[in-house]
C-alpha cells in the first residue's frame, strides 16, 4: 500500500515548489507570485542577426514618446506601458524568436510599478539569455517639465494632491536607481527633435544615414476625403481624366494604358517636373529639422487613375534619387 507523505514532507514539497516558481511582481513588496503551472520552455528560433534591445526610461515629459517614434522609424518593435510583471517574460519571447524581435525598444518608467526592480529583473533575464540591452534614460529640468505639462495639459502619472512640481520630485526619487544603471543619459531640456535624434542614434549601432527619410506616398480620391496623416497634399484633378475614356474607365492607374494616357499630357509632365524640384528643395530642409518620416498624398476625383499614376511616378523618382525608403498606399484601389 502506498503511504501518504506526512505533514512535514508536504510542507517541504510545497516550499520547494513555491521557491522554484517564484516570479517578479513589481509593486507587491516582498511577496512572491507563485505559478502553479509553469509553461513549457520553447525551443529558440535561430537568430537572423545580432539583436538590438533598447530599454527606454526617464521622466514623464522628457521626450520618451518622441524617442519611441524615432525608434519606430528605424524599424524597431516598440512596447510601451506594459505591466511590470510582464517585463521579465519578454526576455524569453525575445530569445525564442530572435528573427522577429531583432530590434526592440521597451519603454520602462514609473507606470510599471517598481521601476528599478522591473529593470533589474528584465535586464538580468535578457543577459542570462545572452542578450545585452542598452538602457537610455531621458530627463529634463523641472521648469521645462512643468512648462511641457502645462502646454500639453497631459496628466502626470503620479498626479495627486501634491501638484505637478511635487509629482516630478517624487518621480525623480523613484527613478534615481534606474538612472544610475543607465548606459546613456540625455537631458532634453534644450534639445530640438533633430538634436534628440542625433543624441540617441549616436549611441546605437544602427544609426540612420542623415541623408535619408522614410517616405509614405498615398494616392486618394477627394470625394472620399483627404488623408489626415498627410504632410503634403497635391491635387492633380486639373489633368484630363481617363474615366471619360471608355476603354480606360475600368483600368486603374497601375496599367500601362492609363499611365501612358496621363503622362502623355504635357501638363502632367510639367507638373511632375515642378513636384521633383519642390522635393529637391524641401527634403533637405525637412531632414535638417529632424523629420524622419514624410507623408505625401496625391489626389484626384476618385483616386483610381491620375493620382495612382503620379504616385507611382513619384515612387520611381524618389527611389532613383536615393532620398530614402519609400512605401506606397493606393487608398481607393479596392474601392472601385
Amino acid at each position: 500500500m502506498k503511504r501518504e507523505p506526512d505533514a512535514a514532507q508536504r510542507s517541504v514539497g510545497a516550499t520547494t515548489e513555491e521557491t522554484a516558481a517564484r516570479a517578479y511582481a513589481p509593486g507587491s513588496g516582498s511577496e512572491p507570485v507563485v505559478r502553479k503551472h509553469a509553461p513549457a520552455r520553447r525551443r529558440p528560433v535561430p537568430a537572423a542577426g545580432k539583436q538590438r534591445i533598447v530599454i527606454l526610461s526617464g521622466l514623464s515629459g522628457a521626450g520618451k514618446t518622441a524617442a519611441t517614434k524615432l525608434f519606430e522609424d528605424l524599424g524597431y518593435t516598440c512596447m510601451d506601458n506594459l505591466p511590470g510583471e510582464l517585463l521579465p517574460d519578454l526576455a524569453e519571447l525575445f530569445s525564442y524568436d530572435r528573427q522577429r524581435f531583432e530590434k526592440v525598444a521597451v519603454v520602462l518608467d514609473v507606470r510599471a510599478g517598481n521601476a528599478p526592480l522591473a529593470l533589474a529583473a528584465m535586464r538580468g533575464a535578457l543577459e542570462g539569455r545572452g542578450i545585452k540591452p542598452r538602457v537610455i534614460f531621458l530627463e529634463a529640468r523641472d521648469d521645462v517639465l512643468i512648462r511641457r505639462f502645462s502646454e500639453t495639459r497631459h496628466r502626470h502619472p503620479l498626479a495627486g494632491r501634491r501638484g505637478i512640481a511635487g509629482s516630478i520630485a517624487e518621480e525623480r526619487h523613484l527613478l534615481d536607481p534606474v538612472r544610475a544603471e543607465a548606459d546613456v543619459i540625455v537631458d532634453t531640456s534644450d534639445l530640438s527633435l533633430r538634436q534628440l535624434k542625433e543624441r540617441i542614434f549616436a549611441n546605437l549601432e544602427d544609426a540612420p544615414d542623415d541623408q535619408t527619410l522614410v517616405f509614405q506616398l498615398i494616392s486618394f480620391g477627394f470625394k472620399y476625403g483627404v488623408p489626415l496623416e498627410a504632410d503634403l497634399v497635391f491635387d492633380v484633378r486639373f489633368m484630363e481624366n481617363p474615366y471619360y475614356v471608355d476603354t480606360l474607365r475600368h483600368l486603374s492607374g497601375l496599367t500601362p494604358a492609363v499611365r501612358d494616357y496621363v503622362m502623355g499630357q504635357p501638363i502632367a509632365q510639367q507638373f511632375f517636373d515642378f513636384l521633383a524640384k519642390f522635393l529637391e528643395l524641401t527634403v533637405p530642409g525637412f531632414r535638417s529639422e529632424g523629420k524622419t518620416r514624410l507623408t505625401v498624398a496625391i489626389g484626384c476625383t476618385g483616386g483610381y487613375h491620375r493620382s495612382i499614376v503620379i504616385t507611382e511616378e513619384l515612387r520611381q523618382w524618389l527611389e532613383g534619387r536615393g532620398f530614402g525608403t519609400v512605401a506606397v498606399f493606393h487608398r481607393e484601389l479596392e474601392r472601385e
